[in-house]
């Protein structure tokens, strides 16, 4: 079966699963719930051959992209397809294998919802669209399904739509998604204006970056396009500043939020991100970096005082996906991506996790808690194995991915100095990490029992819920990324071989000097209008650099990520890295375990900066009073316009025209009609008299002759 084919029935399975449960599922056996859960299976076994193929051909470099033409629209061919290399296959495997364990946790976890069918179809749905988005070879295809994931999650988010809460959550989330989309439309636009004259489908990736290399969009407009380009991830992924829908997102069901957090919504920002990363230039890469860095840090700060179960994993989240951002923008690619299949895994264990708990003791606060791991002993070993992994511990999966990002961070402010707070973004916000998870682990499963009706009542979850936490848990090992090195403390194995950095599609040199074919643009391109520098097809691949042709390349990566920085900076940052996370454990375990360090006492002595953290750095705030205000004051200023100026004018001229209205009606009546009536009137008279003549009788008329032939007689006569 050829990958097209296989692409294909991978997203056709949750698509009828969708309209199979919307149209028939309250009527279908166990709510039609199978029918999902079946389709999202399929499509997983289905990209295991992608998956081993790419394995198989074990090629960093490794590209196909098969399509067909969709339609031709102005001198263009639409096409459709998927661009197949590493990135796409590991990505599709991971998130159908975690989306497959999350709907089968909702078999029991949404067991009682009176809408169990509606959310099944709309899992099925998301399915659907996120698979489009990993497989999508064109920015076309790429920002239907980008629009899809995004009416899906208003969805899932507002599914408990009776409560103002989730249905205001699902309005922001949308709204707030719409302002990122609207800069990834613009840098879509940019793109194919730009390439249009060249390509017969300018939105296909490959003819992108061929056109790029060729020169066709350089300078401060690629910078621009792919910074615009860059602002749907910042939406999608949660990015500063539009990162405020993502924890109110926490008013969806539980299976939700590990959907939504783990690998699907708000992982496609990163994804797209890496899919056009050879189009990035320099300039536009230390924008991404700040953006990542900021965010992990400042969405690690206020985690530190949520007390809500949900929201410590949501800005948890947030933070995470920061540092992904943060390690493409340095130019640790492979890094950036490896933590994106990791975070995956074990945030989706901590959000099923969570939901497990919330099960049992019917509440999110975690003041209420404690103790739980005697009650739930299934629920806190697979928790604590993922808050191990998220907090870097050693011989997890966790450790391995933000080692290496720590090391990039590293690695990139030895050659730049002046960008010395990306690493202190990334170890600060490694160190807050390992504090604020053990602070929730240690609120919930360790100490006294806090509230002691919902510890009585507290029980384990089914099988149906826990199974998916433990196949889970041991995905979070290292050796799963590592193998066949079995080495824990950063290993070389198949991931590091399989995903290395693809060149930059504009250090070429000169136009007409690129090499036949390259694993980053393998295949055809459509350059059009015979051009005199020949079709381009590719840009030289060396070890993930772009080979030097004729000069030496002023900064290599993002804005200068050397790789020979960044072995030597290795084992600085495991150092390090190991440093952070031992002190934010112990600090934690002093505080909400032995209690020999006062919470309330420390929140005291952090003054302005705990209040910045419990508050949210007032984003939501002033979001409130600059924007969501300011569109209301608009609209006040427009309706008084409307009723002042619009309706004021209209109301003044309408004397004139109530007066201009009886003079018509007057020449109408008495002119118009007067001479109609008139002429009428004559004709009726003149009628009258002539019918007197007519009187119907013989005689009459005889008589009447008889009269005329006398008179005419006695005129001959006289």
């Amino acid at each position: 079966m050829n990958l097209l084919t296989l692409a294909l029935l991978i997203l056709l399975f949750p698509f009828l699963a969708f309209w199979v449960n919307i149209l028939l599922g309250r009527r279908l056996p166990r709510q039609g719930d199978w029918v999902s859960v079946l389709a999202v299976f399929a499509s997983f076994l289905l990209s295991l051959p992608i998956f081993f193929r790419a394995v198989g051909i074990y090629n960093p470099g490794w590209t196909e992209n098969p399509n067909i033409v969709w339609f031709k629209l102005v001198g263009m061919d639409i096409t459709v397809g998927i661009l197949a290399n590493n990135l796409m296959a590991i990505m599709l495997t991971a998130v159908l294998f975690v989306t497959f364990l999350i709907h089968v946790y909702s078999m029991g976890y949404m067991h009682d919802d009176p809408r169990y069918s509606r959310f099944f179809a709309y899992l099925s749905l998301f399915t659907f669209s996120i698979c489009g988005i990993i497989l999508s070879d064109s920015l076309f295809t790429l920002y239907i399904f980008w629009e899809l994931v995004g009416v899906c999650s208003y969805f899932l988010i507002g599914f408990w739509f009776e409560k103002k809460s989730a249905s205001d959550a699902a309005i922001k989330a949308f709204v707030t998604n719409r302002i990122g989309d609207a800069g990834f439309l613009i840098g879509i636009g940019i793109v194919v204006a730009a390439l249009m004259p060249y390509y017969t489908d300018p939105f296909n990736l490959q003819n992108v970056f061929a056109g790029i290399a060729a020169g066709h969009l350089s300078g401060g407009l690629l910078t621009a396009a792919g910074l615009c380009l860059f602002m749907g991830a910042v939406g999608k992924s949660a990015q500063f500043p539009l990162h405020v829908w993502l924890p109110d997102a926490m008013e969806g069901p539980t299976p939700v939020s590990a959907l939504i957090h783990a690998a699907t919504m708000v992982a496609a920002g990163v994804y797209m991100t890496a899919r056009i990363f050879p189009l990035l230039t320099p300039q536009a890469m230390i924008v991404i970096a700040y953006v990542g860095g900021i965010t992990a840090l400042m969405a690690a700060i206020i985690a530190v005082v949520r007390n809500d179960i949900k929201r410590v994993l949501a800005y948890s989240t947030i933070s995470q996906l920061g540092y992904m951002i943060m390690a493409l923008g340095v130019g640790a690619y492979a890094a950036g991506f490896m933590h994106l299949i990791t975070h995956a895994v074990f945030k989706a264990l901590l959000f099923l996790g969570s939901g497990s708990v919330i099960h049992a003791v019917h509440t999110q606060d975690m003041r209420e808690m404690g103790g739980l791991r005697k009650k739930m002993p299934i629920t806190f070993i697979t928790f604590l194995i993922a808050t191990l992994a998220i907090s870097g511990v050693p011989f997890t999966t966790g450790f391995i991915s933000k080692d290496a990002i720590l090391a990039g961070t590293l690695s990139f402010a030895g050659s730049n100095p002046q960008h010395l707070l990306l690493p202190i973004f990334g170890f600060g916000a490694a160190l807050l990490t390992a504090f604020y998870m053990f602070r929730l682990l240690f609120m919930t499963f360790y100490g006294e029992p806090q509230n002691a009706e919902k510890y009585e009542h507290a029980h384990e979850s089914p099988g149906v819920m826990t199974a998916p936490l433990a196949i889970l848990s041991v995905f979070c090992f290292y050796l799963f990324f590592t193998f066949p090195s079995f080495n824990p403390l950063g290993g070389k194995g198949w991931f590091d071989h399989m995903i290395e950095k693809p060149s930059k599609a504009f250090e070429h040199v000169e136009e007409g000097e690129l090499p036949a074919s390259s694993p980053l643009l393998s295949g055809p391109t459509d350059h059009m209008n015979g051009s005199d520098n020949g079709e381009i097809t590719g840009i030289e691949y060396a070890n993930g650099q772009v080979a030097e042709q004729g000069h030496e390349s002023e900064q290599e990566g993002a804005a200068g990520q050397d790789e020979e920085h960044q072995d030597a900076s290795h084992t600085i940052a495991m150092i390090l890295s190991l440093i952070v996370a031992g002190t934010g454990i112990f600090l934690s375990w002093s505080m909400y375990c032995r209690k020999k360090l006062s919470a309330e006492v420390w929140a005291r002595k952090m003054g302005i900066l705990y209040t910045l953290a419990d508050n949210k750095f007032y984003f939501d705030e002033l979001y409130g009073a600059v924007f969501v205000g300011g569109v209301m004051k608009l609209r006040l200023l427009l309706n008084r316009f409307d009723t002042g100026i619009i309706d004021g004018f209209v109301n003044a001229t309408a004397p004139f025209l109530r007066g201009l209205s009886w003079l018509s009606g007057k020449a109408d009546l008495h002119g118009v009609d007067g001479l109609v009536n008139g002429t009428a009137w004559v004709v009726g008279e003149m009628g009258s008299s002539t019918r007197q003549l007519q009187t119907g009788k013989i005689q009459n008329y005889l008589l009447a002759t008889l009269a005329a032939v006398l008179i005419i007689i006695l005129a001959g006569i006289l």
